[in-house]
């Protein structure tokens, strides 16, 4: 009885929010369905979460564009090219003609110009109007006349490190300067972009509606619009996906999921990357800890395989550097051990649970060690580190988790509570992640820009050898470097100290999943994608 009387809850909840009697004509307007309350900011400078990106990115575009579905190469967007000077620190981007900005309360809109670039870059750039301000510090952004944009580095950066800044994500979404300084406040929930569709209105706690840009400047899109839902309810979702009201739905990072979905009649299942790496960091300011020794039995404790099995291997694999695949500078299994071998040193940690007893008592803990940290309640973190959990028990090392939730997860961690982190994450380019996670000025609590260092590095002693240990100048110089084979080998270097200080472990990498109804055809080869969801453009279409 209370089975039927859920279904029934369930069934009334879709009828209200679709109205069972008029779903849209077929071929015209997407929809697709998120695992999300509610939108946090349609300011693409504020405006993080993946449900805000999902919208985002039907709105604005950027200077230069991960290619679709592929986020390992650039393409030229609003900039039809750009120049680079021989010290690297002037980049000159030429604009497309013809670009169009979005009407706006009664306002027609008007040709993008250089003038709107500068505006926004210079948005980007502001702490009190951007969340990514830290990445254009040092940049100075102007108008050299209506079609060209000159950014002038303080300090000079290789095309890895700068394109990025300027490409269809974050600060690199260009806000027009107009409806920008019109609306004010009101943009953050009726934005005004150059993208393929056009804002039409927002429904709090229910959905946003966008319309086709007739004017987009790579084609008028096949789609008459898209339409984005906010279904926090798992079951919801996939009751509108089976009864057609919906055409997209997001899912749990579940192999049972996709392989229930996928034995649907009429639904497809995309699973795709790059994924958030799953790393556990170590507190080498809290005892045991302290001692290398441990840390390495607790990596040689641990099966990847067994972990990712675990999680599934639809949707999971191993991953063994900090920089995971495929973002330049990640670490193979094979780089790893064949450096080890000319290193005479292990930067693999192959699962060898006896090896972890032994370097055990040899830090003197013959019995094993006992260790408390705080975890997070959500699923996506609970899978992998129960598996974890159980694993280095065989091995001696209890760990006893104290369950709290997601927010109170992130706050203890980056309180320096936790002996273990497990963090799971995608950052876009190497030297975020690594300046993130080992540089002096992130260690949690006492660093200048104190973020995800959680292993203390740069500021004690890693090895044992009584001196302070940093990666900082490899980081730094490598951030400096324009030859990009050189960039990719010092980002390598630092990962291999790394590896051999054991300040974390990387363990997986979980992909992204979503159903679709097999009329939805993305109009690209969907390999990967930063917004964390399948990207709708221009030659996304319904085919039948």
């Amino acid at each position: 009885m209370k089975a039927i009387k859920m279904a029934f809850i369930t069934m009334l909840a879709v009828t209200v929010l679709f109205g069972f009697g008029a779903p849209f004509a077929s071929g015209q307007v997407l929809r697709i369905a998120l695992d999300a309350g509610d939108i946090s900011d349609l300011n693409p400078h504020i405006g993080h979460a993946t449900q805000d990106r999902a919208v985002l990115h039907l709105l604005f575009t950027g200077l230069v564009r991960y290619q679709a579905g592929d986020i390992g190469k650039f393409e030229p967007d609003l900039a039809e090219k750009w120049d680079v000077s021989k010290d690297g620190r002037t980049w000159t981007f030429h604009l497309r003609r013809g670009v169009m900005v979005h009407p706006w309360k009664g306002n027609p809109g008007y040709e993008l110009t250089s003038e709107d670039v500068v505006y926004s870059f210079k948005s980007a750039a502001d702490p009190k109007r951007s969340a990514w301000a830290g990445e254009y510090a040092g940049m100075t952004f102007e108008a050299v006349d209506k079609y060209t944009v000159r950014l002038t580095l303080q300090k000079p950066l290789s095309s890895l490190l700068l394109l990025p800044k300027v490409a269809d994500y974050a600060g690199g979404l260009i806000i027009p300067k107009k409806p920008a300084e019109e609306l004010g406040e009101g943009f953050r929930t009726q934005p005004v972009g150059t993208g393929p569709f056009i804002f039409s209105k927002y429904l709090p706690k229910e959905k946003v509606v966008t319309v086709r840009n007739e004017k987009f400047y790579r084609g008028v899109p096949k789609l008459a619009g898209v339409e984005v839902f906010f279904m926090p309810d798992l079951s919801t979702r996939k009751f509108a996906m089976q009864s057609k009201e919906i055409d997209v739905i997001e899912g749990p990072p579940s192999q049972p999921w996709v392989e229930e979905m996928q034995a649907l009649p009429g639904i497809k299942v995309n699973v795709f990357g790059p994924g958030e790496a799953g790393v556990l960091h170590f507190n080498v300011a809290k005892k045991p800890f302290d001692d290398v020794r441990v840390r390495r039995a607790v990596a040689y404790a641990l099966s990847r395989d067994e972990v990712v099995t675990t999680i599934g291997k639809a949707i999971a694999g191993p991953v063994y550097s900090e920089i995971p695949p495929p973002q330049p500078g990640w670490l193979t299994r094979e780089e790893l051990v064949q450096r080890g071998q000319k290193d005479k040193k292990d930067y693999l940690y192959d699962f060898d649970r006896n090896k972890a007893k032994k370097l055990l008592a040899e830090a003197g803990f013959p019995k094993g060690i006992t260790t408390e940290i705080n975890m997070t309640e959500r699923g996506e973190y609970q899978v992998p580190i129960q598996n974890i959990v159980a694993q280095l028990r065989e091995a001696g090392i209890e760990v006893k988790l104290k369950v709290v939730d997601h927010a109170t997860y992130h706050s203890s961690i980056r309180k320096d509570l936790n002996t273990i982190v497990l963090f799971n994450c995608w950052r876009p380019t190497a030297d975020v992640r690594l300046t993130h996670f080992y540089h002096s000025d992130s260690i949690v609590v006492t660093g200048k820009k104190p973020i995800t260092n959680f292993s203390h590095v740069g500021a004690i002693d890693v090895d044992g050898d009584k001196k302070v240990d940093n990666v900082d100048s490899m980081i730094e110089s490598a951030r400096e470097m324009l030859d990009a084979e050189k960039q990719l080998a010092r980002w390598k270097e630092v990962q291999f100290k790394v590896n051999d200080w054991c300040l974390s472990y990387p363990v997986f990498i979980k992909k992204f999943t979503f159903a679709r109804q097999d009329n939805v055809d993305w109009g690209y080869d969907l390999k990967s994608t930063l917004i964390l969801s399948p990207q709708i453009n221009e030659l996304t279409k319904i085919t039948k």
